[in-house]
């Protein structure tokens, strides 16, 4: 006879295995094609795999699992109370919209290019704290790649730019313009030094900048741009938005989506700009962002506010463009192998979150490849 524990443990187990719905997806009225994994050549016993994995505490806090092969969907799983229908918290993953963003407003001629300078959009306002010509000259493309002269590091605590200091304060667009210029002490490489001439420093208030920026450029606020742009030609009808106290639009991070929508916006840039065909973003911009601009740490690089890592495959080491947030969320972009892998969580602020959702791409995903 077996213990109530024992039953109560195997009943729960149940459970989590029943929440992994869809694994199958379902071919639905939003543009996306679907196919049949196993008769595709997947290996979906790796995906069986990461249900019970997931279902049994192994990886913890992952609530959506899809992928994309070729541009059509062949597994949807939902886990720990994810949904379909859910709009995900993925936090800084949505920073690769705002440079999405910049590139449609340059390809409607509402800002000149890339190396466009960040200070002109904001002649109107007070004179900052810190004046310095240096600032004149900080371009879009310094803020995209995260290497502007900008004190601002977020994994810094001390930073002056640090985003929890914006976000107590009640003019986030005067706070980002009022830092300093960033020192470089002798154990920091300067942009001179610097792989790509770039010295790296991830800062969610020049994410923040970029996004007001558009949102000068256009005359309307970055939520409606992007509706028009991008959520509207692929067929995303449902957002979640935030706001700084001003109402200037969050492109910081933070906006919410569906996982088969997030997995359209991976699929957007896999494609080279294109959604079923159509046109949405321009293809030279897309591979813009997707080109290595900066080294962020020894084991990453980065494009236009999007990751760049590696992951064994085949014997080889196979790069991958990420979009990625605290919790674990990602939607792996792999041009080369026509790939698109959306895993969301919300493990946030745990230390085996990224690491975690990693794993899954590269131990489940990419062996369960063709």
């Amino acid at each position: 006879m077996r213990c109530p524990a024992c039953l109560l443990s195997a009943s729960l187990l149940a459970c989590s295995l029943a929440e992994a719905k869809s694994a199958h997806p379902d071919s639905l009225d939003d543009g996306w094609k679907v196919g049949d994994a196993k008769a595709l050549g997947w290996s979906t016993a790796r995906f069986d795999e990461a249900e019970r994995k997931i279902a049994d505490g192994t990886w913890k806090g992952t609530t959506s699992l899809v992928v994309a092969h070729h541009g059509k969907l062949v597994y949807e799983g939902y886990f720990n109370g994810g949904s379909r229908d859910q709009l995900n918290d993925t936090r800084s993953l949505t920073k690769t919209i705002t440079a999405m963003l910049v590139g449609a407003a340059i390809d409607r001629k509402l800002i000149p290019d890339g190396k466009a300078q960040v200070w002109p959009y904001f002649k109107d306002r007070p004179r900052p704290l810190h004046p310095d010509k240096r600032k004149q000259t900080i371009s879009l493309e310094d803020l995209l790649t995260m290497s502007s002269l900008l004190e601002c590091n977020d994994e810094n605590q001390f930073s002056s730019g640090n985003e929890e200091r914006m976000y107590v304060s009640e003019d986030w667009i005067g706070f980002v313009l009022d830092l300093p210029i960033k020192g470089f002490p002798p154990w920091e490489s300067k942009p001179a030094d610097s792989p790509y001439g770039r010295a790296f420093s991830y800062c969610t208030a020049g994410s923040f900048l970029l996004g007001a920026v558009v949102e000068k450029a256009t005359h309307q606020r970055l939520d409606k741009f992007s509706a028009e742009v991008l959520e509207t030609p692929l067929g995303i009808n449902k957002v979640k938005w935030n706001f700084a106290p001003d109402g200037t639009a969050m492109g910081g991070g933070g906006t919410r989506f569906r996982s088969r929508d997030l997995a359209k916006l991976g699929e957007l840039l896999r494609n080279e700009g294109q959604w079923n065909g159509k046109s949405v973003l321009a293809r030279d911009w897309v591979r813009s962002m997707l080109s290595v601009h900066a080294q962020a740490r020894d084991d990453a690089d980065y494009g236009y506010q999007i990751w760049r890592f590696s992951f064994p495959h085949k014997g080889k080491q196979q790069p991958a463009w990420a979009m990625s947030g605290n919790g674990g969320n990602y939607v792996f972009i792999v041009p080369e192998l026509e790939l698109v892998s959306v895993i969301t969580s919300k493990a946030y602020n745990q230390r085996f979150a990224h690491p975690q959702s990693q794993k899954i791409f590269s131990d489940i995903v990419l062996k369960a490849l063709p």
